[in-house]
């Protein structure tokens, strides 16, 4: 799985290189991250699925990569025929015919996509949305404050983004159950029954048709009566544009939010130093240290281990190896978010930490669209569970967590606690 190392004289053996991609390595991949970076900073390995590609780990070489055009987001690019087989991109997102959003473009057609989800997808409509985050956050403590215990993971940090995104989006409150139901299929990453995953995508993709139908005749304050008007109005969005916009909107805004929650829980129960600063903060009124406290967050232990595939379209140099036309290229974001050349004492949390150009909603075109919701979720989620639950501790040892499986999202299966109850 390993070359040798540039430089390394013919002689000398390669040094052995870290096992990727098995469940220990799940649990903590930053050591083996820490040594890719060191000895074979751009590397080739065969992923699990088969596919041999890229990882990028270093901060220079990650931010390079995601700004360079000739790395294209379409999978057409990919010289081998596997993607044709959903062994790229999300399960199923083919043969649902859901390929044209965002993660999957370039220029020119990302260029006017992006521009008219941007005007659906505003910095005001998020600080419009400010007060309901909120009011979920909230409902959704509520339903177990008074047991004294909870799995954080499935009883708030996914259902939370979840009931968010819908409500954005103009699911109706009668359907939101539905899309709980597909969401948690999808996010097990083949942990339930055989083609779950598939089937999901595309009982979510059936029923965004039909409400972007249904809208049509009745259009609302919602982000898919913005696509539906931005589309009258010109600019060009077909329907199967609105409908892969409006599922990759709910994929892409739920996952990582549902994984920033939980690691960040995580990362305060292991770092309770931070944590009793930032409660500290929270009691005292102020907020300063709650925002560069979800940046430290992105970038200790984010939401998105490696970012969505690259294809090269032309031969291209990186970090010093050849990357051949039509080879998959992975940056590693929370490789590229450790690097001691960039942030000092990069393995310690602190979140008082404000040099922080932190990778984890990726950087040049394919920014996230949605950071500044899942930004907003954090924050509420964090400050209101520190406040309302103030003693929350850890249920189980941590070595008995577990991470789920799967090759771009970093995330815990359970986060079990438990605390004093409260009455609501």
């Amino acid at each position: 799985m390993d070359e040798q190392t540039p430089g390394t004289p013919s002689d000398a053996p390669a040094p052995q290189g870290p096992t990727l991609f098995d469940w220990e390595f799940a649990t903590d991949p930053y050591p083996a991250y820490a040594w890719l970076r060191e000895h074979s900073p751009v590397h080739r390995t065969r992923l699990p699925s088969g596919v041999e590609a890229w990882l990028v780990t270093r901060y220079a070489d990650a931010r390079q990569a995601l700004a360079d055009q000739r790395l294209s987001k379409n999978p057409a690019h990919h010289a081998e025929p596997a993607h044709a087989k959903g062994k790229t991109g999300i399960p199923g997102e083919r043969k649902a015919e859901l390929m044209t959003h965002l993660l999957n473009i370039d220029p020119p057609d990302h260029t006017r996509l992006r521009r008219l989800v941007s005007k659906a997808f505003t910095p005001r409509r998020v600080a419009e949305f400010t007060p309901r985050v909120q009011e979920l956050t909230d409902h959704l403590i509520d339903g177990f404050a008074a047991k004294g215990e909870a799995d954080l993971i499935h009883e708030f940090a996914f259902p939370l983004p979840i009931y968010a995104i819908c409500e954005m989006l103009g699911v109706p409150r009668e359907d939101q159950d539905d899309f709980r139901d597909w969401a948690g299929m999808m996010i097990r990453h083949g942990g339930g029954p055989r083609g779950g995953v598939a089937r999901s995508v595309k009982q979510m993709r059936t029923y965004l048709g039909e409400l972007i139908h249904r809208k049509r005749d009745d259009l609302g304050n919602d982000l898919i009566s913005d696509l539906i008007r931005a589309s009258d109005h010109g600019d060009h969005l077909t329907e199967a544009e609105a409908t892969a916009m409006a599922f990759i909107l709910l994929f892409a805004g739920f996952e990582t939010t549902v994984n920033l929650i939980g690691n960040g829980v995580h990362s305060l129960f292991m770092n309770p130093d931070q944590r009793a600063l930032l409660q500290d903060s929270l009691a005292a009124g102020e907020s300063a240290l709650l925002a560069t406290g979800i940046e430290e967050l992105l970038r200790y232990d984010g939401p998105v281990e490696l970012a969505t595939w690259r294809f090269a379209t032309e031969p291209l140099t990186l970090g010093g190896q050849e990357v051949a036309a039509g080879d998959p290229v992975l940056v590693v974001l929370a490789a590229a978010d450790r690097d001691p050349d960039r942030f000092a004492d990069p393995d310690t949390l602190d979140l008082s930490r404000t040099d922080n150009q932190h990778l984890g909603y990726g950087h040049g075109i394919h920014y996230c669209l949605g950071a500044p919701l899942a930004r907003l979720e954090g924050q509420t989620a964090l400050a209101t569970l520190l406040t309302r639950l103030p003693d929350l501790e850890l249920a189980i040892p941590p070595q008995e967590l577990r991470w789920r499986g799967g090759l771009i999202m970093r995330g815990l299966r359970t986060l079990p606690v438990r605390f004093t109850p409260r009455n609501t």
